[in-house]
């Protein structure tokens, strides 16, 4: 029995094609231990000043100051002498009652906003959204001093609603940007099938759009709750004590006569503590929303 020379030919090359096979699968396992070593390295990078932060705030002043090292005695006096200065309960509950007070209501403007630029446009529609985009790039200082005399006269100063409205005013253009690309992804048959249905504008935000970009929805409101609790240039200057969150908190922990590195540590910690449990409890559903309507 002979053996034609395109079957000779496919055997001898069959051990070419499994070497190759072999060697792209191997490129591929190196390849994707590249991609997560690089990965944990970023990860650790960002990661390491808020370890040395919550490592800090575990040493006396002395040791914070002279002695880097790793190894130490902790101590909770930093954390004992914080909470003696200060009542850091009383400035946490004005974080959260601004973050999620001014993110609601940066929701509730927005979501009617984002619904009628995304599904009812007219040509200043791109216009209008650029230029809210745009007030994000003028210095906060810039608008400190008629915003701090109209709060004067109006008494909002160094209170919690002076604090949520600016709070508000400062995170409606993102809201509306994130959920304008929220809504335009939404298939409009979806809509006109509801209409079609007899469902009136209220109905049909209520009972189609919401649900269907909920993940969307949640995602920027934790994303506003984020960038409300870590705000400090407006907190810093439009409160003295009774609305102070905690990022004034921090602050008043520097002094004419330096920094206490870690007091300021304990204190900077206990200042984080909530939101980063808080993030790390809902960072499926803020990756899933931000992920929303990436794949068609």
């Amino acid at each position: 029995m002979t053996t034609s020379p395109s079957t000779a030919s496919a055997i001898r090359s069959a051990p070419a094609a499994a070497e190759r096979g072999a060697a792209a699968q191997r490129a591929q396992r190196w390849r994707k231990l590249g991609i997560t070593l690089l990965g944990w390295g970023v990860a650790l990078t960002i990661f390491f000043p808020i370890f040395w932060m919550i490592l800090t705030g575990f040493k006396t002043e002395a040791e914070a100051i002279a002695d880097p090292s790793l190894i130490f005695t902790p101590t909770l006096d930093s954390y004992v002498e914080v909470q003696e200065r200060a009542d850091y309960i009383k400035f946490a509950w004005n974080s959260v009652v601004v973050s999620f007070g001014s993110t609601l209501l940066a929701l509730l403007i927005a979501i009617p906003s984002a619904y009628a630029m995304a599904f009812l446009p007219t040509k200043r529609t791109k216009g209008t959204l650029l230029w809210m985009l745009s007030t994000k790039m003028l210095p906060s200082v810039g608008v400190l001093v008629p915003i701090y005399l109209l709060f004067r006269d109006i008494g909002l100063l160094d209170t919690r609603l002076g604090l949520t409205i600016v709070y508000t005013l400062m995170n409606l253009p993102i809201v509306v940007w994130m959920l304008y690309t929220f809504f335009k992804d939404l298939p409009k048959d979806i809509l006109e099938a509801g209409r079609m249905d007899g469902a009136g504008t209220l109905q049909e935000v209520w009972y189609l759009l919401l649900p269907l970009t909920l993940p969307g929805i949640a995602s920027t409101g934790l994303l506003s709750v984020i960038l409300s609790w870590n705000e400090a240039f407006w907190s810093l200057n439009l409160t003295t004590s009774q609305a102070a969150p905690l990022t004034a908190y921090i602050a008043s922990f520097s002094s004419p006569e330096g920094l206490f590195w870690a007091k300021l540590s304990a204190a900077s910690t206990m200042a984080i503590a909530p939101i980063l449990i808080f993030g790390w409890l809902t960072q499926k559903q803020m990756v899933r929303g931000l992920t929303f309507g990436a794949v068609k």
